[in-house]
C-alpha cells in the first residue's frame, strides 16, 4: 500500500502493527466481525470487514472515502482542517481507500494537506484517475497527482469517465509493468455508458471498475456486475447515497427494527451493507463533511451483512415506506 508520510514515532508505529495483527486475514469474499480480546485490554475489538481484490488476493476494507465536493475547499484553512478531522475518523476505524480525481478541482491538493497532518494514515490505499485527452498530457497530470497528495505511487489509477481510454490504457500498463502503480482501474457515474463499459470490460484486462450502485440505483446489477465477478474484476460503488437523495427520501422514516439483524443502526449503514454485501462489490466510497457522518458510514464496515434473502427485504421495505 501507498506511504504517505513517514515521520511516524516509534510509539505510533508500534500501535500500527498491534493493530494490524489483530486483524483477520481473508483468503476470498468477505470476512467479518467476530470479537477478539487483544492481550492486555479488557475490551474486546472488532474486526472490520474486508474484501478480496480477485487480481491478487489482496483485501481491503469494504467501506472507503470519496472526495467529490466534500474535499473542493481550495485554501480556505478553517475548512481544511476541519476535514484533516473527517480524515482522522476514517483512519481511526481502519479504513483505506481514499478516491479522487483531477476533476474534483482542489480536492486532491487538499487530501495531501490533510494526510500530512494524519497520526496514522499508514494504511491509506490511494486510488486517483486521469481526466484529460492524450497520453502526453495523462502523464502530466498523473505525476502531478502524485505530487499533490504526496505520495510515492498510487495504489490505483483509473480512467475517469472512460474518456481518451485505449489511449491512457497504455500507459497504465506500462506504468504497472514497472511498478508506478499497483492496480489499473476504469469509471463511469453514468448509466448511459454502461453499453460502452460492457464492451470494453469484456475485451481488456483491468483490476478495478468504478460504477453507480445503490439501493435506488441498481442498473448494474444487470449486467456489469455479473460481468465483473465473472471476470474477476473488484468493483467500487459510488454515489452510494444517490447524492443525497436517498436520505431526502427516507431519512425521515423510521428504520425498521430488523436492521438490527444485520448491526444497523442508522440509514447509512442500511443503504451502505446493502451495496457491500452484492457478492461484486468490493467497496462504496460515500463522501461526507463531517466526524460524526464518517463515524456512521464506517459503522457499516463492521458488525453482520445482509444475505440475499435480507438484500430482497430491505429493497422491498424501500418500495413500501
Amino acid at each position: 500500500m501507498s506511504k504517505t508520510h513517514t515521520r511516524f514515532s516509534r510509539r505510533r508505529f508500534l500501535n500500527r502493527l498491534i493493530a494490524a495483527a489483530m486483524m483477520i486475514p481473508v483468503e476470498a469474499g468477505w470476512s467479518a466481525g467476530k470479537m477478539q480480546k487483544p492481550k492486555n485490554r479488557n475490551r474486546a475489538v472488532p474486526q472490520i470487514i474486508r474484501k478480496t481484490i480477485p487480481s491478487t488476493g489482496e483485501s481491503i476494507p469494504v467501506i472507503g472515502m470519496g472526495s467529490w465536493l466534500t474535499f473542493d475547499v481550495g485554501d480556505d484553512i478553517r475548512a481544511r482542517n476541519q476535514r484533516i478531522e473527517v480524515l482522522q475518523a476514517f483512519f481511526d476505524k481502519a479504513g483505506a481507500m481514499i478516491d479522487s480525481s483531477p476533476m474534483y478541482g482542489s480536492s486532491q491538493e487538499v487530501l495531501g494537506y490533510c494526510l500530512a497532518r494524519i497520526d496514522n494514515a499508514q494504511e491509506l490505499f490511494a486510488a486517483t484517475k486521469v481526466w484529460v485527452m492524450g497520453k502526453a498530457l495523462g502523464q502530466m497530470q498523473m505525476a502531478a497527482a502524485e505530487k499533490l497528495w504526496g505520495v510515492a505511487r498510487f495504489d490505483l489509477m483509473q480512467i475517469h469517465n472512460m474518456l481518451s481510454w485505449e489511449t491512457h490504457l497504455e500507459t497504465l500498463k506500462q506504468m504497472k509493468a514497472e511498478g508506478g502503480i499497483r492496480y489499473i482501474g476504469i469509471t463511469t457515474s453514468h448509466g448511459r455508458r454502461h453499453r460502452e463499459m460492457e464492451k470494453v470490460l469484456s475485451s481488456e484486462s483491468f483490476d478495478f471498475v468504478q460504477l453507480t450502485y445503490n439501493v435506488a440505483d441498481r442498473e448494474a446489477e444487470k449486467r456489469l456486475l455479473p460481468l465483473a465477478r465473472e471476470k474477476g474484476i473488484a468493483v467500487i460503488a459510488n454515489r452510494p447515497f444517490q447524492r443525497g437523495d436517498l436520505f431526502d427520501a427516507y431519512g425521515h422514516k423510521p428504520l425498521p427494527e430488523w436492521a438490527a439483524e444485520i448491526d444497523c443502526q442508522n440509514w447509512a449503514q442500511f443503504f451502505l451493507k446493502f451495496i457491500v454485501s452484492h457478492p461484486a462489490v468490493t467497496c462504496a466510497i460515500p463522501a461526507t463533511t463531517r466526524v460524526d457522518h464518517m463515524h456512521e458510514n464506517m459503522g457499516a464496515a463492521y458488525g453482520r451483512l445482509p444475505d440475499a434473502a435480507m438484500r430482497q427485504r430491505m429493497a422491498q421495505y424501500l418500495e413500501k415506506i
